[in-house]
């Protein structure tokens, strides 16, 4: 089985330093949705890990998280996208949770999930701590220029090996031609 990690905010949708806190707020960036219909053709199972701490800081509740959701399902369905999985951390960035990337708990959940080690996997984001919980888990990072990516980038300190792409449709080219 192929599988494909990606984070949420800034990878697939326009990112926002206020938080993505509503379905309106939720916009596609361009050429995201095709990229994920794509890999979905090229047969990888395509999962979100996100961290959410908008939840734990009571900007939304969970049927706004879940409401954000099915926006993204629909958008994608209509390109022929899909995602297979999604997994959140709903708790703020200073709870002792384990699944708040950089940790690795989201990451040691798909795995157990789909009975398999993530060692290689590709799992594309925009922020550093995406790609140390990648690395966490042996997965090969990917940074994005879009979101945060930039100026990740920018600040340097990326794990060894880290795949620089502009935006999620290139990483996705990349990833899916036959040369990959």
């Amino acid at each position: 089985m192929k599988l494909i990690i990606l984070d949420r905010d800034g990878v697939i949708n326009v990112d926002s330093d206020q938080f993505i806190k509503s379905p309106e707020e939720w916009k596609p960036i361009p050429g995201s949705l095709e990229a994920i219909a794509r890999l979905n053709q090229a047969g990888y199972r395509v999962v979100l890990a996100t961290n959410q701490s908008g939840i734990g800081r009571g900007l939304f509740d969970m049927a706004t998280l879940n409401a954000i959701h099915d926006k993204m399902h629909k958008a994608l369905a209509q390109v022929g996208g899909r995602i297979d999985a999604l997994f959140f951390c709903p708790h703020a960035a200073d709870s002792k949770c384990d699944c708040r990337k950089p940790k690795p708990g989201m990451f040691e959940e798909i795995s157990r999930r789909f009975n398999m080690d993530l060692k290689g996997v590709p799992a594309i984001g925009d922020s550093l701590r995406d790609l140390q919980a990648a690395v966490s888990m042996g997965a090969m990072p990917v940074l994005v220029r879009t979101g945060k990516g930039e100026k990740t980038l920018e600040a340097g300190g990326l794990p060894e090996g880290t795949l620089v792409f502009a935006d999620l449709a290139e990483a996705v080219r990349h990833l899916t031609s036959p040369i990959a």
